[in-house]
């Protein structure tokens, strides 16, 4: 058997996992906030879904000796911080994750159901995912106004870095945001450095399986499994999706009482791993995931010192750098969501809806984005 490992590979592994935890671990942290979880709980959540990520990237590659990047769902963290604590606090939330790790397992294993959900009209689901990241990318803006002396550098860091390599660009805005909290906001002591779990009861309401399982769901899929697929066939592997599906969202199952939102396949990390800048040989690629599964344990037994230190800093300026990390992907969910002129007013209803915030019943302006644009979008076809 061909050895994998080597020095091109493994650099790729080490770089996909530095970006795939430093370019929006601050959206996860303001996602789990935002649901309710308290620090400790925020770190355990951090860190559990880090090195579930890890594990599952590692199994999956070395199984199928392809390429098969794992990472934790950052729309839906984005879901997380736009929709607020649900009725029930955080154990609803918890609920919540378990829900939609089962719904994934359903559409790995029940082919009908995963085409069901593939059915969902893509404009729609896109501007919904829009409407969901919008409010959050104002942050560098709200930032850049509130706390300038902060907010300042950061962005030129970033605007200056994206110039010579969109991947450095977060790494470099995550610097100078550590750098300025550093010189500026009196430091105290972090506290544990070294990650403990925390069992969160999960409980399950039905506002919660509506406006926070459902949505979590579909993004996942929508924004995180089918582009993670469709990566890997760009690069020339073929793998059943079922099966990759199905791991994920055992793996987001069995982490999410420890306060885990949800683990998917990856897309910008699997290009890093997938393509020939990780090997020339194809065959030998998948080290490059194992290498990034390694980093992302490595960065899960230390995710309270990473929470700590985030605690340490202004909201508005954690804020601002998840906003950052989530503009790219809101740029192409729009792109994607506009495109098509006929459902050009169904999708902006759903982005509308779904930017507004609005509770009603207890669920989250996501599912009604949905529902909005799903149903207006139904309309119109009868009407022509």
């Amino acid at each position: 058997m061909t050895t994998a490992a080597s020095l091109q590979a493994t650099g790729a592994g080490l770089l996909a996992g530095l970006v795939g935890f430093a370019s929006t671990f601050a959206v996860v942290l303001q996602g789990l906030a935002s649901a309710g979880a308290s620090p400790a709980e925020a770190a355990s959540g951090l860190a559990v879904v880090t090195a579930a990520m890890g594990l599952s990237g590692i199994a999956l590659s070395v199984a199928t000796r392809l390429p098969v990047s794992v990472a934790w769902s950052t729309p839906g963290a984005a879901l997380l911080a736009a929709s607020g604590a649900p009725e029930g606090g955080f154990a609803a939330a918890v609920g919540a994750f378990v829900v939609a790790g089962v719904l994934v397992v359903a559409a790995g294993l029940f082919r009908p159901f995963g085409r069901a959900v593939a059915s969902i009209p893509a404009p729609v689901a896109n501007a919904m995912l829009a409407g969901v990241l919008f409010p959050l990318c104002l942050a560098p803006v709200r930032a850049a106004a509130e706390v300038p002396l902060l907010a300042l550098p950061m962005l030129a860091a970033w605007a200056v870095a994206a110039r010579i390599s969109p991947l450095a660009a977060m790494p470099a805005a995550l610097a100078a945001a550590v750098v300025g909290v550093a010189l500026a906001v009196p430091l105290s002591p972090l506290g544990a450095v070294v990650a403990a779990p925390v069992l969160v009861p999960p409980v399950f309401p039905a506002s919660a399986l509506i406006g926070i399982a459902l949505p979590l769901f579909l993004v996942t899929m929508a924004s995180q499994n089918i582009p993670g697929i469709a990566v890997l066939a760009a690069n020339g592997y073929r793998p059943n999706p079922g099966p990759l599906f199905t791991a994920t969202g055992l793996a987001s199952i069995a982490a999410a009482p420890f306060g885990a939102h949800a683990v998917n396949l990856a897309a910008i990390t699997a290009a890093i791993c997938a393509g020939p800048g990780a090997h020339p040989d194809p065959a030998r690629r998948w080290w490059a995931a194992t290498v990034a599964g390694l980093v992302y344990l490595v960065f899960g037994v230390f995710a309270a010192g990473v929470t700590g230190l985030a605690a340490l800093a202004p909201p508005v300026l954690v804020q601002a750098v998840a906003g950052l990390a989530l503009l790219a992907p809101l740029a192409s969910a729009l792109v994607a969501g506009l495109a098509e002129p006929k459902d050009r007013e169904a999708a902006i209803i759903a982005f509308a809806v779904s930017a507004s915030g609005v509770t009603i019943g207890g669920v989250g302006a996501a599912f009604w984005g949905l529902v909005a644009g799903v149903t207006l979008r139904a309309l119109a076809r009868v009407g022509r």
